[in-house]
């Protein structure tokens, strides 16, 4: 295995300039099976082919390319088919449109023919010709390589609307084999609806035998199996295998999994418990169907069961579509939560993701009482586990002893009539014991015939100076340092024979001590060199324990706090310096803040200091090992984890997903490892789960794709309303079940029927131009789950919602809820439009329907304004109040935007108005007035196709749009400054609209591409007492922080490390393409930094580091770049 796990560029062959077009090359790429040749194409027209030679130490040539453009083509899909050593021959679905440009009729459309086009490469001209081509069925829309060689077929399998066609060069159509594509039987299911294959894969058996497994639509994976006789087909078949969630993707691989990458949702992992062969599932094959898709047929049909031949074994966590995200702290917490809804159908989930480190518990065990520490230990230096653990209670000692069972051991030397401050293996076969009267020394401590009494050699104490008790400790194998009530610090080492050796000079400060850290000894070495003392000055001393140094037990540095120290721990740990590792001393302050700094080995100096606010409570350490790798646990009032991220050795310091505990050490079983903690009368011990991801998630089950996200912050409660397409509502699939006679409770003696079949796996059923669609409450903190659902009319969808307070009703809750019938997007049309009020009982976890009202349009923009209801109904801005019977409009502005308005924010009496495809629009509204009035007053000059937007302050937006953008606009100050003036407007009224819009327009502050599409946006702070920053949700699971900085420095070094990281030679994309370009790719990039670019500086080699510090303008220093960096995640985002 490779040391680095990244990607090698072997070449970087440029194939176009112009940016991602149509006619670009690189949408599509097939590659020959004996890797001769890879050939890339357009959507459009060109098409390229290189070759590819190899020599003899098996490093890879690419030739020039060679084209195979055909004008006014487009391609559907590109195939490499298996011919053996044969010339390369690639496939391609194209569809020439050459007739439709010149047909006026547009009659031409609906006769052009789509076509299976074969390209073959021959090696020895060097050229690419056009060999073969010949019509396959319009709804063609993916190929599949079918093996090729001695005695196998080649050719290729040809997918479309319920059909799956065998078909190889030169064939006739008399050689084509046709399969229809199996429909589900039961009585919510539309026998005549048709399916299409959307992923699939092959495997090759050993002998040559082979299978596919294709995916429909709806999710019915099906097994395709070929008959053949000397590289001849004589039929195919169908089967039905199992059903998993629609995937992008299926791969089997070679030790028996099944890896399903899911359109939505989680990703999963199966492992194939059997071919299916043995199933009852009925089997059609290609002689029961006709060649011409045109021709009737009888539909094949089939039953869906639960799984049979897949078992899943691990799920991947993806929150892959988000619809809709808020950052709250509904739970209480240190840190606020996320809220998210994502997925699609019924594999839609609402989500609560932290920012923590996922722990398994191991075990969990009731205490005899309350324990304030725990420590565990070996009895002899060379056992590779625990022997003991040793647990102080609030004024006794308890002794367990480890082996199969964890059982109390008696008889052990150690004094358990007192409270004990630490426990620590010593030399060869010893055992100390520290507590607040001196010192034990137990040696050799054993338990004959693995009894539970114990049996010892010698037993010695040291005793404490009269008047004077042991506050604080410190120790490893060889040594040990005692801190007294006085001030005073005595220091041991460890004999010859095990015994403590006491050093004749002492350590006075004059201050008390509350902390002492001593590193375990080096290997190679007799004793760690350095000591560090936390003293009650808030002061930090460093002493040298060497005693060949003219320094011994003498301070050599200092470092002031700016508290009181309460733990101290040095320990070596990874980094991505030269040397892989270093010594780091790990500082606790009584304030909640962990301090993080380099102790230089040779000098004892401290450098590289990191600092971060954890929690109100006092720190604590516990050193533990994570991963292979030292690692220190920091307690506070939760707990947290400081290490090494293990693929970029980066310093890291997480919170753990666990509950708060007072005390924590490292516990090496020989049946378990992990850290050992007690927490009130509770001894636990855990394991870290995975030290790359810094986020956990919770999930709760929704009915339908979410489409908006409402939260309750009194009642701790959301409401989610959700819709989907082509979908049979809950209703209507039961009416068809009970006159079909069929009761949904009841189990017939074959199995369940197929309407106790999990939504999750199977789906809903489906029905072309149908929607469904419900409201949701989710209690995400106490119930974990779906406390009410309100299931909409048929046919209706749910496009948007707020919660508003009627200032006319008491400011008593209401849930508004946008509603369309029979709605269609392409072409954009409806039958009717209205706005539901539910009323929301005290508790928030009951909605009732108070009233309905019409509308003229879609309101897909609800928002609370004023105690009243402001609502985006098409391009109008209406604002309604609560009447008895119906919403009263109390200020209306017709066509307020270009197109749709799709989402409102406000502050005070501005409003923003996001525009469906022309950016934003600032409204005022005066109240004073009557009618009141609603005034857009400024507006974008971008055409901006807006999917959501914030308030950054009064007159600041941010926003983002589908096109992959991030960007921030902002109201001229006059212009701002003129709405508020006057309480009517009627100035604003007068001003004319300037080229159909508004009379101002906003400026550009900001503009950033982040090649995921922005759906909901929100300013807030991510950590305990943190910055505000805007937070940012992607469609495709993206969660981002845009960071204001705090000074005009830290933007200047930022953007100078970003732009020797944009022309470093050594640091380049993966892909080859240009960073500025790729930020640019809408609008050029402005005003903003690329953190994500910025962050790579701390993956890089030493050595690269400084030739890129050394590249910027200002003199900086690695250290000092990388403090940086790490500062302005830790202190604003995670």
């Amino acid at each position: 295995m490779p040391e680095e796990h990244k990607l090698k560029e072997i070449h970087a062959e440029t194939y176009g300039k112009s940016g991602i077009r149509r006619v670009v090359p690189g949408e599509y790429m097939a590659v020959d099976p004996k890797g001769r040749a890879v050939m890339l194409a357009s959507l459009e027209k060109n098409k390229l082919v290189y070759i590819l030679t190899r020599n003899g130490e098996n490093v890879i040539s690419i030739s020039s390319p060679l084209e195979a453009h055909k004008p006014q083509t487009l391609v559907y899909y590109l195939l490499g088919l298996d011919v053996g050593y044969e010339n390369p021959l690639f496939a391609a679905l194209e569809l020439d449109y050459s007739s439709c440009e010149v047909d006026p009729t547009g009659t031409a459309v609906q006769e052009v023919e789509k076509e299976l086009v074969y390209y073959e490469l021959d090696l020895g001209l060097n050229h690419i010709v056009r060999k073969w081509s010949e019509p396959v069925d319009r709804s063609a829309n993916m190929l599949f390589r079918v093996p090729g060689g001695p005695n196998a077929p080649s050719g290729v399998l040809c997918c479309g609307e319920d059909t799956i066609a065998y078909r190889r060069i030169f064939n006739n159509a008399s050689k084509v084999h046709r399969l229809a594509i199996p429909r589900r039987e039961g009585p919510a299911e539309d026998p005549n609806r048709k399916r299409m294959i959307v992923a699939g894969t092959l495997y090759t058996l050993k002998g040559g035998q082979f299978f596919y497994l294709l995916q429909s639509d709806d999710g019915d994976v099906f097994k395709v199996t070929f008959d053949t006789q000397g590289g001849n087909v004589d039929r195919i078949k169908i089967k039905y295998f199992d059903t998993l969630p629609v995937a992008m993707s299926i791969c089997i691989l070679k030790a028996g999994f099944v890896f399903c990458a899911c359109e939505s949702g989680d990703r999963i992992l199966y492992e194939l418990e059997s071919l299916g062969e043995e199933t009852d599932d009925p089997e059609y094959d290609s002689t029961q169907f006709p060649v011409d898709p045109t021709k009737s047929f009888s539909a094949p049909f089939f039953k869906p069961r639960p799984l049979k031949n897949l078992v899943p074994v691990e799920v991947l966590p993806s929150m892959n579509p988000i619809m809709d995200m808020e950052v709250s702290n509904y739970a209480e917490e240190d840190a606020p939560q996320i809220y998210t809804v994502s997925g699609s159908g019924a594999r839609s989930t609402f989500r609560t993701t932290r920012n923590a480190l996922e722990v398994l518990d191991l075990v969990e065990s009731p205490l005899p009482q309350q324990a304030v520490s725990v420590w565990t230990t070996k009895m002899l230096v060379t056992d590779e586990f625990d022997a003991l653990i040793v647990l102080c209670m609030l004024a006794s000692t308890l002794i367990l002893k480890v082996g199969e069972d964890v059982t109390q051991a008696f008889n052990t030397g150690f004094l358990e009539d007192t409270t004990t401050l630490g426990v620590q293996q010593f030399g060869e076969d010893c055992i100390i014991q520290i507590h607040p009267r001196g010192i034990r020394h137990i040696r050799q401590l054993q338990f004959p015939n693995d009894d539970e009494a114990g049996t010892t050699q010698d037993l010695t104490d040291w005793h404490a100076p009269v008047h004077r008790t042991v506050v604080s400790y410190a120790s490893n194998n060889r040594q040990l340092a005692i801190a007294l009530s006085s001030g005073d610090i005595l220091y041991f080492e460890c004999d010859a024979d095990g015994s403590l050796a006491k050093a004749e000079d002492e350590v006075s400060i004059g201050q008390n001590v509350t902390c002492i850290a001593i590193a375990d000894v080096p290997e190679g070495y007799v004793r760690s060199r350095w000591m560090a003392v936390g003293t009650s000055d808030q002061m930090i001393r460093l002493y040298d324990l060497s005693p060949e140094s003219d320094q011994f037990l003498q301070c050599v540095s200092v470092q002031q706090l700016t508290a009181v120290p309460s733990a101290l721990t040095i320990c070596q740990m990874k980094d991505n310096t030269q040397a892989g590792s270093s010594q780091y001393l790990h500082i606790g302050l009584r304030s909640g803040v962990y301090i993080r700094s380099v102790l230089e080995e040779y000098s004892g100096e401290l450098a590289d200091t990191r600092r971060r606010f954890l929690g109100p409570a006092a720190v604590k350490f516990a050193k533990v090992n994570a991963a292979g790798e030292t690692a220190v646990v920091v307690m506070t009032s939760r707990p947290w984890l400081s290490y090494a991220h293990p693929h970029t050795s980066s310093f890291c310091t997480t919170p753990l997903h666990y509950i708060p505990f007072e005390s924590a050490w490292n516990f090496e079983g020989a049946a378990i490892k992990g850290v050992i903690c007690v927490t009130g009368n509770e001894l636990r011990i855990f394991s870290f789960k995975d030290l790359t991801s810094n986020t956990v998630s919770q999930s709760i089950p929704l009915r339908y794709t979410p489409r908006k996200l409402v939260g309750f912050p009194e009642n701790r409660v959301y409401y989610v309303v959700e819709s989907d397409n082509n979908t049979i509502d809950a209703g209507t699939v039961e009416s068809l079940k009970k006159k079909d006679g069929e009761d949904a409770a009841m189990k017939t003696e074959e199995g369940p029927e197929e309407d106790q079949l999990s939504p999750e796996q199977f789906g809903h059923p489906r029905a072309n131009g149908l929607w469904a669609s419900c409201i949701q409450i989710v209690d995400p903190v106490t119930e974990h789950a779906v406390i009410q659902t309100i299931e909409l009319d048929k046919d209706q969808s749910a496009v948007s919602a707020a919660l508003v307070p009627f200032e006319s009703k008491n400011n008593e809750y209401f849930l508004a809820v946008g509603v369309a019938n029979q709605l269609s997007f392409n072409p954009y049309r409806f039958k009717s439009a209205s706005i539901r009020l539910y009323k929301v009982s005290d508790d928030g976890r009951k909605l009732e329907l108070h009233h309905q009202t019409d509308t003229d349009d879609v309101p897909l923009a609800l928002l609370a304004f004023k105690g009243k209801l402001l609502a985006g109904v098409g391009n109008n801005l209406s604002l309604y109040d609560c009447g008895k019977r119906a919403l009263l409009r109390k200020a209306h502005t017709a066509n307020c935007t270009p197109t749709r308005i799709i989402g409102l924010k406000t502050q005070g009496s501005r409003v923003i108005v996001s525009d469906q495809s022309q950016s934003i629009t600032y409204v005022v509204h005066k109240e004073l007035v009557h009618p009141n009035r609603l005034i857009p007053f400024a507006d974008d000059t971008v055409p901006r196709w807006t999917t959501c937007a914030e308030m950054v302050d009064y007159d600041t937006v941010a926003g983002g749009d589908k096109f992959g953008n991030l960007w921030i606009v902002r109201c001229p100050a006059k212009v701002s400054e003129a709405s508020e003036e006057s309480t009517d407007g009627q100035h604003l009224l007068q001003d004319k609209s300037y080229l159909n819009g508004a009379p101002n327009r906003v400026d550009l502050v900001m503009h950033y591409f982040t090649n995921d599409i922005p759906v909901a946006m929100q300013k807030t702070s991510l950590l305990y007492g943190g910055e505000k920053v805007l937070f940012w949700a992607g469609l495709q699971g993206s969660l981002g922080a845009v960071i204001p900085f705090s000074s005009r420095r830290e933007f200047k070094k930022f953007q100078q490390l970003e732009l020797a990281l944009r022309s470093s030679k050594e640091h380049k994309m993966i892909s080859g393409r240009d960073h500025l370009a790729f930020r640019s790719y809408y609008t050029p990039v402005k005003g903003v930094i690329d953190g994500d670019l910025i962050e790579t500086f701390l993956t890089l080699p030493r050595d690269e580091q400084q030739g890129i510090v050394a590249s910027m303008a200002q003199t900086y220093t690695v250290e000092n770049l990388e403090d940086s960096i790490w500062n302005m995640r830790a202190l604003y985002a995670f």
